[in-house]
């Protein structure tokens, strides 16, 4: 996976941590009961593009390990791999709630409350693992 000679990896990982705290941040506003309208259409675009940009930079990473097989053997490189695929799972399930939340934007009652309990929940983890994830990464690259 290269685009003009450089990993995919690189470039699409800036996409993920650029998306995935904005579509977090939109669900936490989306929370708010005054912006609950405005938000409901940029929280779901916002979450299946930062679903989308996590899971191409999950199976790019993959795939450039693979072109690099001496790095899975860093313990830094094996951290940030670990977090990225928990990583994925985690934004697979945020990017799931988001929808469906926004899809049942004007239920109330018990499965309103449930699924904004459990958006909270997915975007409070997505945020953080995004930073870890990251961070990792960074750390592995630069050292």
């Amino acid at each position: 996976m290269e685009i003009n000679g450089l990993p995919l990896h690189p470039l699409v990982v800036h996409a993920a941590v650029i998306f995935g705290p904005l579509a977090a941040l939109a669900a936490l506003a989306y929370l708010v009961p005054r912006w609950r309208d405005v938000m409901r259409w940029p929280m779901v675009v916002l979450a299946v593009v930062a679903t989308g940009a996590l899971v191409l930079s999950y199976f790019s990473g993959g795939d450039f390990l693979d072109s690099r097989s001496e790095l899975r053997q860093l313990p830094q490189v094996q951290e940030h791999e670990d977090l990225g695929e928990q990583l994925l799972w985690i934004s697979l399930a945020f990017g799931a709630v988001a929808v469906v939340s926004g899809w049942l934007h004007a239920r109330t009652g018990a499965l309103r409350v449930v699924f904004d309990v459990l958006l909270a929940v997915t975007a409070v983890v997505l945020l953080v693992w995004v930073f870890r994830t990251g961070e990792a990464g960074a750390r592995a690259v630069w050292g």
